[in-house]
């Protein structure tokens, strides 16, 4: 079974390598609503995981997606790629997000839900 779901509380390392082992291995894909503070993951592509979100209530202009590899530390623990955060019309024209704000607000909203172990 391919879980995606919402997190509503604390998830941890172990339970991300659990989640990453469905379908890639080493890496679980993710979106995060920066205004509502609400992260969903799992599923083969980030849509998937946005779908989820715009479905609960989200705004598409505030989700943006991530991939997170449960093994790493610092710099390699996120990586702000997807196809979700092509946003032309908020000046994001690549699938990486290049404000460092909006990052910066990924990273927080993330980083809330995950268990330092």
């Amino acid at each position: 079974m391919r879980t995606i779901k919402i997190i509503d509380g604390k998830i941890s390392r172990p339970e991300l390598r659990e989640l990453a082992k469905e379908i890639f291995g080493d890496m679980v894909k993710g979106t995060v609503d920066i205004v509502s503070g609400r992260m969903a993951l799992g599923g083969e592509m980030h849509i998937d995981s946005n779908e989820l979100l715009i479905k609960e209530g989200s705004n598409q202009r505030d989700v943006w997606g991530f991939n997170i590899y449960p093994d790493q530390k610092d710099e390699e623990f996120i990586e702000y790629n997807s196809l979700v955060n092509i946003k032309p019309v908020l000046g994001n024209r690549s699938a990486d997000i290049q404000d460092p704000e909006i990052r910066g607000k990924v990273k927080s909203v993330i980083m809330k839900y995950i268990l330092d172990d």
